[in-house]
């Protein structure tokens, strides 16, 4: 264990009601922490499994001093350029001005967080809004913290609203919803399900198959809810033709299914419209959002669905406390980031850049994966959601050596990607991410501020190491692990 610094501890000495005060950290302690005291209180604290893996990628060398716009600043000074974007949290990029300056004026005057006994202007303006955003009759309002948080909302008040006593709901293979119990059982991940009780009432299909979600229907009655993300995040940046959606709409008003999308990630105007669905034509009747909602300064998540699910659901005084807001749905100073958020996200033409800028990284990327098709696969995406799959390990190898490793290409599955991912941050300052399942895949969620000027940077980093080659970009990996 390495020695920690020692901090000074408030006087233990009892207050007149007898609690002692432990020695507990100030927020200053915390902005001088070292990086190696930041490294052991993780592991003490936090998820010491999880920073083996930040120290495979160098991650944990990496202590953020600041971030503005479209990139972090180090302990060191370095300025890293941020096409990870939290998964798609950043739409706005790191600490945009007027955001900054409306969370300021709230804090100044005063105003209320918590108002559970009293109706919030700030929640009612944000629902507002969010229905003014929405296409169809997507109008009614949950507002919670997280992604999983607002898919539970979702699910519930499809489920509820279905006309099924023992409805049934479908999800997609390679589906990522959350992790938390209820949609932890359409999240299709063995790692995160782990050997927790599922909920049982659940098919899953093929995503993109609609004969295979057809068949599902058409032979059980009950089924009720069908539970899709537009572009499949987890499942490396996945989506499916105006064909399927087109079709999945038709299907499920001949069955009078409901159809909950997901755009907790791909939604906000990453795709290039405010949610990945209008890009087909089509409205679902739930959907729900997170991630950019906060605008990067606040935990906020949302369901909206059609007024005639939600009052199908909950629509009598007797039913109405069924799925309310719980406490910090609708806090004050959330609500008025997310509202200045949306405003900006108009005001800027955050929605349009993402089109366009996307458009560009996409075919610098193309123009990438042509000069080195040995070791990218593909690349595909829509915005400013792009996901990059290497080949397996032994395709990026001589032909006389493929064969023997491609025993191994399973188990190797992600080490490529995971060296790319390394070397691009310890020596071009950018940061990228990766995905749950296709770990081949490296996922470019950059804030929607991002500018042509910002993909040059991204994709010269990237051309500068792919022309290493696969030899030198190993070896400089593994002399990255031992320095």
């Amino acid at each position: 264990m390495l020695d920690r610094p020692s901090f000074v501890a408030a006087d233990p000495t009892p207050s007149r009601r007898g609690s002692a005060k432990p020695a507990l950290l100030s927020v200053d302690d915390a902005k001088a922490m070292s990086v190696e005291t930041m490294a052991d209180l993780f592991k003490d604290h936090i998820n010491p499994g999880q920073f083996h893996f930040m120290k495979l990628l160098g991650f944990h060398k990496v202590k953020i001093e600041r971030a503005e716009g479209m990139y972090y600043t180090d302990q060191t000074g370095r300025r890293i350029l941020d096409f990870f974007g939290g998964f798609g949290s950043l739409a706005h990029g790191h600490n945009h001005p007027r955001v900054l300056a409306a969370r300021e004026r709230f804090q100044e005057e005063r105003r209320h967080e918590i108002a559970i006994a009293f109706l919030s202007q700030y929640a009612a303006a944000l629902a507002k809004n969010l229905a003014a955003c929405s296409p169809g009759a997507l109008d009614m309002v949950f507002l919670g913290s997280t992604g999983s948080e607002a898919m539970e909302a979702a699910i519930k008040v499809a489920e509820r609203a279905s006309g099924r006593k023992a409805c049934k709901i479908v999800h997609a293979e390679n589906s990522f919803h959350g992790k938390s119990k209820g949609v932890l059982s359409l999240t299709d991940s063995p790692l995160y399900q782990g050997d927790f009780q599922l909920v049982g009432n659940r098919y899953k299909v093929p995503f993109g198959d609609l004969e295979a979600l057809k068949r599902v229907i058409e032979n059980d009655s009950d089924v009720g809810v069908v539970v899709l993300e537009t572009v499949q995040g987890g499942g490396g940046i996945i989506g499916a033709p105006t064909a399927y959606w087109q079709g999945l709409r038709a299907l499920c008003d001949r069955h009078n299914v409901l159809w909950v999308a997901d755009e907790v990630q791909c939604g906000y105007g990453r795709t290039g419209k405010f949610y990945a669905f209008e890009h087909h034509g089509v409205v679902p009747d739930v959907t729900a959002l997170a991630k950019s909602l906060g605008a990067g300064k606040a935990a906020v998540g949302a369901m909206i669905a059609t007024r005639d699910v939600y009052m199908k659901a909950y629509g009598t005084p007797k039913t109405a406390m069924i799925h309310a807001q719980a406490t910090f749905g609708g806090i004050g100073e959330a609500c008025v980031t997310a509202i200045e958020g949306l405003n900006v996200l108009y005001d800027e033409d955050l929605i349009g850049n993402s089109a366009e800028t996307g458009a560009y990284l996409l075919a610098r990327l193309q123009a990438i994966q042509a000069k080195y098709p040995q070791i990218i696969k593909e690349v595909r995406g829509q915005g400013l959601m792009i996901g990059l799959e290497f080949q397996d390990f032994s395709r990026t190898l001589p032909l006389a050596l493929r064969p023997m490793v491609a025993v191994l290409d399973d188990k190797l599955k992600g080490s490529l990607s995971g060296f790319i991912g390394a070397l691009l941050l310890k020596d071009y300052n950018v940061l990228v991410a990766f995905t749950e399942y296709n770990r081949n895949v490296i996922r470019l969620e950059p804030p929607l501020i991002c500018g042509e000027s910002h993909v040059d940077e991204f994709c010269d980093a990237l051309d500068a190491l792919l022309a290493r080659g696969i030899v030198s970009i190993v070896k400089d990996f593994v002399k990255s692990q031992l320095g």
